[in-house]
């Protein structure tokens, strides 16, 4: 069985269940009929959700691919915000605030995607985002934290 060469490893943003071919996908060199196929299989259970997608592209035009479990925490930031966009400028923009509880509630969501200790650290990087998106969170200190957060 000879090995397949990699071509090319690509990591895209489709909306779950809704995969058509296109730009995206023609830039990765694989068969996108067959890719949007599979792919709008294996998300119809999430559709018009993002879905973080890494696609492994070989020689002769085959593909494996991985979705992730969940939504960008920045989609879910801006869901939870109700607001469509983030503001441009973190320092001076502030577009919405958000609940600790919502926030928390999105670090949840999003622990088994990220490399976070505990729920407390979870939160500081969604915190960490959001203030990058000019939402704030209410009652979340965003000093730095001494050893790395470990315990």
């Amino acid at each position: 069985m000879a090995i397949k060469e990699l071509k090319r490893i690509a990591k895209i943003q489709l909306i779950g269940g809704q995969a058509r071919p296109g730009p995206a996908l023609a830039s990765i060199g694989i068969n996108m009929a067959e890719f949007t196929k599979q792919f709008n299989d294996q998300t119809k259970s999430r559709n018009g959700e993002t879905v973080r997608t890494t696609i492994w592209a070989y020689s002769d035009k085959s593909f494996t691919f991985t979705i992730k479990d969940t939504e960008p925490a920045s989609i879910m930031i801006k869901k939870a915000a109700n607001v469509k966009t983030a503001g441009k400028h973190q320092i001076n923009d502030n577009v919405a605030t958000i609940s600790k509880e919502q926030a928390l509630e999105i670090a949840r969501k999003k622990m088994v995607d990220m490399n976070a200790y505990d729920e407390e650290m979870a939160l500081r990087m969604i915190a960490g985002t959001a203030k990058q998106m000019g939402i704030k969170i209410k009652d979340v200190d965003l000093t730095p934290v001494k050893n790395g957060g470990k315990k």
